[in-house]
């Protein structure tokens, strides 16, 4: 099902009250502050990936996961797929076109810090929305803890433990969890969250461990 103006509307109509969004970005790329960064890549893959939000370079190309960390992601998808051909800009796009890619709040935040809970709250029945209709998948690699706990915002008390609980374990990154994400006007999706660290260069505890981490995920997804 293809991404519906209703939701466009209401992505939008959300955006235009943010007080953190980072229009001053936006402007100087030439880009519509209001207009998302959501639900990139092929509706019909098994697999997606969540991230917390974009950045300047995904301004820039109205992309997903195409700045450093994104770029770290890509480079592994391509060399777990076609180790032998040279890794480039539009390598790093074309190995993700078959793939679904979605954040918590398709905007870009002044300073690239986390959106308050406020924020990601008012905007989780639409990210769910998107999950729930338009991709079809349920395999779904998690980067980062936010990107993780996002599944826990508006869901039973029960489920926001199991993931708290899953995050504090060593095995976290090795591991699976099957969740169900619901919605107040469809019905419940079963996912399998396979979360990874952040890949970000300043995540100086994980940084250098991801991309063996992230094989082992592709290796038992892809």
């Amino acid at each position: 099902m293809p991404i519906t103006q209703q939701l466009l509307t209401a992505l939008r109509q959300q955006a235009a009250t943010l007080d953190q969004l980072d229009r001053a970005s936006y402007h100087a790329l030439g880009k519509d502050p209001l207009e998302p960064i959501i639900g990139h890549g092929a509706a019909a893959s098994r697999i997606a990936f969540f991230g917390r939000d974009p950045g300047k370079e995904e301004i820039r190309h109205a992309l997903p996961f195409i700045g450093a960390a994104g770029q770290q992601v890509r480079r592994q998808l391509h060399l777990h797929r076609t180790p032998d051909l040279p890794f480039d800009f539009a390598a790093s796009l074309a190995v993700g076109a078959d793939l679904f890619w979605a954040n918590t709040v398709p905007y870009k935040p002044i300073g690239n810090k986390a959106w308050s809970m406020a924020v990601k709250r008012r905007f989780q029945p639409l990210v769910a929305q998107l999950l729930i209709d338009h991709w079809q998948g349920h395999d779904i690699i998690t980067l980062g803890r936010e990107a993780f706990l996002w599944f826990g915002i508006l869901q039973p008390q029960a489920q926001r433990h199991a993931l708290e609980q899953f995050w504090a374990s060593e095995e976290r990154f090795s591991a699976s969890l099957p969740i169900q994400l619901t919605h107040p006007e469809r019905p419940p999706k079963t996912l399998h969250l396979h979360p990874l660290p952040h890949p970000s260069p300043l995540n100086a505890t994980w940084y250098k461990r991801f991309p063996q981490l992230l094989q082992q995920r592709l290796e038992q997804l892809v």
